[in-house]
């Protein structure tokens, strides 16, 4: 009779990654408040107050309408993240201060949305620009938290690890915006509503660098990586040692193969959810206190979701439980197209879905992927990590621009991430994750 597979014994959390689950607890103010909820809706509002007579603003000499503003910021954000990101994991890796870097990165990105504060009616330029730079900062201190996985967790333990450091995230990005929206809902002292929305977004700069301490005094700086060029100057070294990791990415064709597949589902993902607060106002009318509602809601339910899924895949394993989660992601995305407008009941339906899965989806890619990555290099493969999410934003966030345009509306931008869900998954059933392993010399894990 053949043996049951062994399974590990569960850990406790070490100190490191207590303090690690808090930078998920810290960003997670900015996708929320910042992305999903207010600052989408509020730069249509800012920019309407400088249309001209057909309706649109300049940009670049260009007539662009306001509804498209948020999602070409988002767009041209991801292609400068592609230049950016992979420098930023180069240097990381080299630095025996990676904390230094997190800190950085944090901070430029907690003090751009605290800027945010004074964007304006008329001031849709200023509104744009921090958008855009402030989500590149976010991304690159991404880079930097999710390279300090593999050096906090074994192989068997870091689908629990990340699941706790999405869940934890939830439940921090959920409270502030459930402050926010007792904020706006109330309007204490007679505030307007433009300045409950300003106090919003600067709120989540501040929430994002208090707590941004928490980690960095937890968190341990590793050995740095010793480069192979033999260059005395540090920046010389990275830019040649990141060339040469680029060029040695074809002799881990699973690791390709995974990145590739992430960068088709997780760019969908990503784009439902920069779309979802202007496509609840502008397509279902969906009024903004509702929809910080619905938003709510979802932080909670993704709470459970990331620990249920989480929990699962330690039996059924990752891969699998985040392919389930890519049908679901599919269906609701067909349902929530022909939604007609005015159906809360339908809306908080389809995003307790969207929540429970979310979080498994993006906590157990992260895990997946730290089994591919080669020691003391996690931070620059982090970086081509997140370049495969922004890359496929590039493509997402510009659709929606382009569909909006040709049709006026974003319901059929909305069934195009059909496209990017079965690619991904079909991509993610072709790399063989044990291979992969095998390559870069990493532990295996009992389960994937």
């Amino acid at each position: 009779m053949a043996e049951a597979p062994v399974r590990p014994t569960r850990r406790r959390d070490t100190r490191q990654q207590r303090g690690w689950y808090v930078y998920d607890w810290a960003n997670s103010s900015f996708p929320t408040t910042v992305g999903t909820v207010f600052f989408g809706p509020y730069l249509i509002e800012v920019a309407r107050a400088s249309v001209g007579p057909d309706g649109t603003v300049s940009l670049l000499g260009f007539g662009v309408a306001p509804q498209q503003l948020f999602f070409l910021a988002l767009g041209l954000s991801a292609l400068l993240q592609i230049l950016v990101l992979p420098i930023v994991g180069a240097f990381a890796d080299r630095s025996e201060r990676k904390r230094a870097w997190l800190a950085g990165t944090a901070y430029t990105g907690a003090g751009l949305t605290m800027a945010m504060f004074l964007v304006v009616p008329g001031r849709w330029q200023l509104g744009f620009l921090l958008i855009l730079l402030a989500n590149v900062a976010f991304s690159a201190s991404i880079v930097v938290y999710d390279s300090f996985l593999p050096e906090i967790a074994v192989a068997d333990d870091r689908d629990r690890v990340s699941s706790r450091g999405w869940a934890l995230g939830y439940i921090g990005g959920g409270l502030l915006l459930a402050l926010n929206l007792v904020l706006y809902l109330t309007e204490p002292g007679g505030l307007s509503t433009e300045m409950t929305v300003r106090i919003s977004l600067g709120s989540a700069g501040v929430w994002w660098a208090l707590f941004t301490i928490i980690p960095l005094r937890a968190l341990e700086d590793g050995p740095a990586l010793r480069s192979v060029e033999t260059d005395g100057n540090p920046v010389v070294s990275a830019f040649r040692e990141l060339g040469r990791t680029m060029r040695e990415l074809r002799n881990y064709p699973e690791t390709l193969k995974f990145l590739v597949a992430f960068l088709l589902y997780n760019g969908g993902v990503g784009t439902v959810i920069y779309a979802a607060g202007s496509y609840a106002t502008e397509e279902l009318d969906v009024e903004l206190a509702m929809l910080t509602a619905a938003i709510l809601m979802v932080q909670f339910v993704a709470f459970f979701g990331a620990l249920v899924l989480g929990r699962i895949a330690e039996r059924a394993g990752a891969r699998t439980v985040v392919l389930w989660s890519l049908g679901l992601w599919s269906v609701v995305v067909v349902y929530g197209r022909f939604v007609p407008a005015g159906n809360l009941p339908v809306f908080f339906a389809l995003a307790a879905a969207i929540g429970f899965v979310l979080g498994g989806t993006q906590a157990l890619s992260r895990s997946l992927f730290s089994h591919l990555v080669p020691k003391q290099r996690e931070a620059e493969f982090f970086g081509f990590y997140q370049i495969s999410d922004r890359g496929t934003s590039v493509v997402g966030q510009l659709g929606f621009v382009i569909a909006f345009g040709v049709f006026g509306s974003y319901r059929e931008a909305l069934l195009v991430l059909i496209i990017f869900f079965i690619a991904g998954g079909l991509m993610l059933v072709m790399t063989d994750f044990r291979k992969g392993i095998d390559a870069v010399g990493n532990e295996q894990p009992h389960v994937l």
